[in-house]
């Protein structure tokens, strides 16, 4: 199989989970005034969220295999950033796959703030591929962090593929099912609420 073919497969990938994540969080914000939209989330919320500590699993584990991938059989070798990133990515594999096994809810915070953090570097990592004059010394000595390895589909690279990953894992920790407290209790089932 060739880089390119690679490439693309990981560009399409991203784009498919940067539509259902874009989606999702529409659905939610709307889910806020809207009863229509209320329903619909509970009706994601209900396929998803029982599965979503495993779905997230997977995004880890494809972006992992992916980062090894293209360091280690394609060659691209990691920047400063693009190391920072794998220290938050590569935990997110064993300790999503450890609490998916054993359906432990708890992971749903460490996880999070493993993707938040990572998302924040894959930001700031985008922008200095677009705008190189934002480094701040942040790469110092190895490759440079506005090196652009590949641009699938014209504008997917490395640092935008991990952001998606991240931004995607944050999203899918984040959805909770109808029956979880929520701070106004608008997506509480109505029979599970106190008489008013």
């Amino acid at each position: 199989m060739s880089t390119e073919t690679v490439e693309l497969f990981y560009a399409i990938l991203a784009l498919l989970a940067a539509g259902a994540t874009a989606t999702l969080l529409v659905i939610r914000l709307l889910a806020i005034g809207s009863s229509s939209a209320r329903s619909r989330y509970r009706a994601v919320a209900l396929s998803i969220g029982p599965n979503a500590i495993a779905l997230a699993f997977w995004v880890a584990l494809l972006a992992t295999l992916g980062s090894l991938y293209f360091s280690e059989v394609a060659h691209f070798e990691p920047c400063r950033l693009c190391w920072y990133q794998r220290i938050a990515m590569y935990p997110l594999v064993l300790l999503l796959g450890i609490a998916a096994v054993r359906r432990d809810d708890g992971i749903r915070l460490y996880g999070r703030v493993l993707a938040a953090i990572g998302a924040v570097i894959s930001a700031y990592h985008v922008a200095l591929e677009w705008i190189p004059a934002l480094d701040t010394g942040a790469c110092g000595l190895g490759p440079s962090c506005s090196i652009i390895w590949f641009r699938a589909l014209g504008f997917i690279s490395l640092p935008i593929l991990a952001l998606i990953a991240f931004v995607t894992t944050f999203t899918l920790l984040s959805v909770r099912t109808p029956d979880a407290a929520d701070d106004d209790g608008a997506l509480e089932p109505t029979s599970e609420r106190s008489p008013a």
